[in-house]
């Protein structure tokens, strides 16, 4: 097994780093004594839902190398702003969960340290392309959540088809009350949701570079991203009706769990709800709207070590050769089921056909920008395609002044 074989292989590594380095003479550092001479502790932040399955893996880590994990739990709300104030600092652990949009920022400032993970193939490659930035992975990849539609088998018991007007004259054909809804949160806007329909245009928010990470430069502007904001003017309330600011996250998913839809767009935190409302759903990927493949975002969680820990080779030691183990990425699945990152585990996973239509919609995905400069477009972005949905600004007019507005606060 990949664990037990890898280890003499970091302590190798620290002898001859430390033969080279000091000539036989010096101290070794701390971390690299720690994994030389088997001693040592590592400090890991972890929420209460993953601390179950980080647990097992830890204790298999601190009998095989006799390093202590000493886990701490956290909200998983306060970790990221938690990491970035207390790294600088010294303070903060060795290794923390979290999402892969944090990343931009922990490079900015400094707090997160590159994993060398050797087999990065065995995951989905929309994970790894998640936590690398300028050519480089930042972290290890364990879970995946996007969204995808969601399907009435009752009302419609074929598969979505691969278009999307296809997909609504069969909604149309159902009987049901509307052809099919999606959460706008009202007249915020919600670009999220609608992203998948909107890269099938060839417009996607940022141009992403060939390893997967992403430039800074605008991508849904010129005829792609006109020919979208045509679209959606097209069906928004002052067209076809299709789209509508009336609805917001808790209505789309009422009128879905009413049977009022056949298909919805919607994530695997919706479920539930509709199980519990007694609707038999299937899971598809989103068909394309605009010609090409339906990309919708795709978050992911992992792990980081920190930039500022005195234990980094057992961090990346524990996280690649522990944590990247079938057996703790199953752990990991059964205590905070989301698809798994490491392909062997999700194939696994997807006999359940809620969990393989996921699966086959994040295979069709993007990771979330975690570029800095994502978090200025919201704001522009929703409006934009708010107001064009509820028909208050004609289409090309309110996306060229969110891409001249998103040009100037981007610079």
């Amino acid at each position: 097994m990949r664990k037990t074989a890898a280890l003499p292989v970091a302590m190798v590594a620290t002898a001859a780093l430390l033969a080279a380095c000091s000539g036989g003479d010096a101290e070794p550092a701390a971390s690299e004594s720690a994994a030389a001479g088997g001693t040592g502790t590592l400090t890991i932040w972890v929420d209460e839902n993953r601390q179950p399955a980080v647990e097992a893996a830890a204790a298999d880590f601190e009998a095989a190398t006799g390093v202590t994990v000493e886990l701490v739990q956290k909200n998983f709300e306060d970790i990221r702003a938690d990491f970035l104030a207390q790294v600088p600092t010294g303070e903060g652990p060795d290794i923390t969960v979290g999402a892969h949009d944090w990343l931009g920022s922990f490079i900015v400032n400094g707090v997160v340290d590159s994993v060398d993970l050797a087999d990065a193939d065995a995951f989905e490659t929309v994970a790894t392309e998640a936590f690398t930035y300028d050519g480089q992975l930042y972290g290890l990849p364990y879970a995946l959540e996007t969204v995808a539609v969601v399907r009435n088998t009752e009302l419609a018991p074929e598969p979505t088809p691969d278009t999307f007007d296809a997909m609504i004259e069969a909604g149309r054909a159902s009987g049901a009350k509307l052809p099919f809804v999606i959460n706008t949160a009202g007249t915020t806007g919600d670009a999220y949701t609608y992203y998948g329909l909107q890269t099938s245009f060839g417009a996607p928010v940022f141009e992403q570079n060939e390893d997967g990470s992403y430039t800074t430069d605008i991508g849904m502007g010129g005829e792609e991203g006109q020919a979208f904001a045509a679209w959606l003017g097209e069906n928004g309330m002052a067209g076809t009706g299709l789209f509508s600011t009336d609805w917001t996250y808790d209505i789309a998913v009422q009128e879905f769990a009413d049977g009022n839809a056949p298909y919805t767009i919607a994530g695997p935190w919706a479920i539930a709800a509709f199980e519990e409302a007694g609707i038999d759903v299937a899971v598809d990927p989103i068909p394309s709207a605009g010609g090409e493949t339906a990309a919708p975002f795709v978050g992911v969680q992992g792990f980081y070590v920190s930039a500022q820990s005195e234990n980094a080779l057992l961090a990346n030691d524990f996280l690649t050769n522990y944590m990247a183990t079938p057996e703790a990425q199953t752990a990991l699945y059964e205590a905070d089921p989301r698809i798994p990152a490491l392909s062997e585990v999700a194939e696994s996973v997807a006999e359940d056909p809620i969990v393989a239509g996921f699966l086959a919609a994040s295979q069709n995905g993007t990771p979330m920008p975690s570029i800095p400069e994502m978090a200025d477009v919201w704001e522009y972005w929703n409006a934009a395609q708010s107001s064009i949905i509820s028909g208050s600004a004609e289409p090309a007019a309110a996306w060229d002044k969110m891409l001249a507005d998103l040009e100037s606060n981007l610079g």
